[in-house]
């Protein structure tokens, strides 16, 4: 039921897994969520997990590296990825942590993606273990009326 994983890494899953299903709940209800800097052990998470994202799917994992440039909901910037990689995801915290755990299409998001390798990624982005989640239909959740830009 996916890959093995040290008690570190095992209670982030937990928390992501708690976050996610309390963002079913809140959306349920209808009700908007204050983001907080706890959203870094997603995010973690959601880039940690680029290379399952694809195994998962029984797809080649990209060669290319992807950088991850998010704000946190302190206004911090969180980064991951290698400074000179071509590929390059950027935007909120929060709307990356939606996206990787598939609470939102990347469509109804503010998140700019750059290169081939970040689109392919952030379309198929899964946290969670387990079969090949198929994730929101554009416009199923807008969060705030923002669209992603690809180029």
């Amino acid at each position: 039921y996916g890959p093995p994983l040290s008690a570190m890494s095992f209670a982030t899953a937990r928390i992501m897994e708690t976050w996610a299903h309390g963002q079913d709940v809140a959306d349920a209800l209808g009700i908007e969520r204050v983001p907080t800097d706890r959203l870094r052990h997603i995010a973690h998470l959601g880039v940690a997990t680029f290379g399952w994202s694809f195994t998962n799917r029984q797809m080649k994992v990209p060669d290319s590296p992807v950088k991850v440039e998010i704000t946190s909901p302190s206004g911090e910037l969180w980064t991951w990825g290698p400074e000179e990689a071509n590929d390059i995801v950027t935007g909120s915290a929060e709307d990356f942590c939606l996206v990787v755990v598939q609470r939102r299409n990347l469509a109804d998001t503010q998140l700019v993606i750059k290169g081939a390798t970040a689109r392919q990624w952030m379309s198929i982005a899964q946290t969670f273990a387990g079969q090949p989640g198929i994730g929101r239909k554009p416009g199923m959740l807008s969060k705030k009326s923002g669209k992603s830009t690809m180029d």
